[in-house]
């Protein structure tokens, strides 16, 4: 497999649209980095930049410490799996598979035995003699990933190949990918703009926004600290919940709450966003606030409450209680060691 690293590398279209700006960022050899970001915030361009598909304005990019930044494509040794297959309507399904190795003219015997043993892999032998269009989505996007696969190459980039499927189904592919992941030991850069994609299928998540890397790390660490108010908001289902306050005499002092903080590293008073993740209230009926029950989500071994406290509405995330009904009042506390504080002025993150 590769090693990738990329340094400093900047893209710029015509005159001043940026599509990624100054990413600098390293993939070991077999990891599995996911590159998540909203639409528009330069995932794709920076696949099509590691694939050789656009040349970056400023940077390095380096494969297995080779610089590639002028090598075409065909040379990189890269496989790419793309949103909408990709497949020729035309040609069965070994035939789409074994297509590359054709190219190469690599003897027909050797495709043959390759074709079928990704195809034992992909558990799709029984559709080898079928066209594309007899196929279903996951039925496809697995034949995409074998014509990917069938070429050994040394990095595979994955462009939202699970966004045309349905929930079900995308939830059994991530865990075929992982397998295969897991079975190859590729090296694998994968774009998606679902953070629950990201945060349950990668060994590091790459966040992107505006083109500019926001925070890179394993997932939990993104999760647990993440570096600023965007980062906060974008990872993690139902979002953050985000109070404006200021710190003063070792407090967080607010119109909806105020409790202690921990923190020596700002002098005071400092203007700052508290934040709490829905996981992180507990109701209880001794707690110290209290709030009104605005809109209620059963999804079956938790509950998604909303709560109206002082005109603030936060989310909580809870186990099923009858005892919370609409309308209803109800008591909580925070688990203080687990607020988030943010600067006010730039988002970073206060420690």
């Amino acid at each position: 497999m590769a090693k990738l690293r990329l340094e400093n590398v900047t893209k710029i279209y015509g005159k001043d649209i940026i599509g990624v700006k100054g990413i600098s960022l390293d993939v070991s050899d077999g990891e599995f980095l996911v590159v998540v970001g909203p639409s528009g915030c330069g995932k794709s361009t920076l696949l099509r930049l590691i694939a050789g598909l656009e040349k970056p304005s400023e940077g390095k990019i380096f494969i297995d410490d080779i610089l590639v930044n002028d090598m075409p494509p065909k040379d990189r040794n890269i496989a790419m799996v793309f949103q909408d297959y990709a497949l020729y309507p035309h040609m069965r399904v070994k035939e789409n598979i074994g297509f590359g190795l054709k190219m190469r003219q690599i003897p027909g015997s050797e495709i043959e035995r390759k074709v079928a043993e990704i195809a034992r892999i992909l558990q799709i032998e029984n559709l080898l003699e079928r066209y594309p269009r007899e196929l279903s989505g996951g039925q496809r996007q697995r034949v995409a990933v074998g014509r990917a696969i069938v070429r050994e190459p040394k990095l595979f980039l994955f462009d939202e190949p699970l966004s045309n499927l349905d929930a079900k189904l995308r939830e059994e592919m991530r865990t075929e990918l992982l397998r295969l992941h897991d079975r190859l030991k590729a090296t694998v850069v994968y774009v998606t703009h679902d953070q629950l994609e990201a945060m349950t299928m990668g060994t590091k998540i790459a966040i992107l926004n505006k083109g500019e890397l926001q925070q890179i790390g394993p997932p939990l660490i993104l999760y647990n600290k993440p570096s600023n108010l965007f980062v906060a908001s974008f990872i993690g289902t139902p979002t953050m919940n985000f109070i404006n306050g200021y710190i003063e005499n070792g407090k967080f002092v607010s119109n909806v709450l105020t409790f202690p903080v921990f923190t020596q590293q700002i002098s005071e008073p400092t203007a700052v966003i508290a934040g709490i993740r829905p996981e992180d209230f507990i109701i209880e009926s001794e707690g110290e606030y209290w709030g009104t029950v605005e809109i209620i989500e059963p999804l079956g071994s938790e509950l998604f409450v909303y709560i109206n406290v002082k005109n603030k509405s936060l989310i909580v995330r809870t186990k099923p209680n009858e005892n919370i009904k609409k309308g209803a009042r109800i008591n909580f506390k925070i688990i203080l060691e687990k607020v988030h504080l943010f600067n006010r002025d730039d988002g970073k993150r206060i420690n």
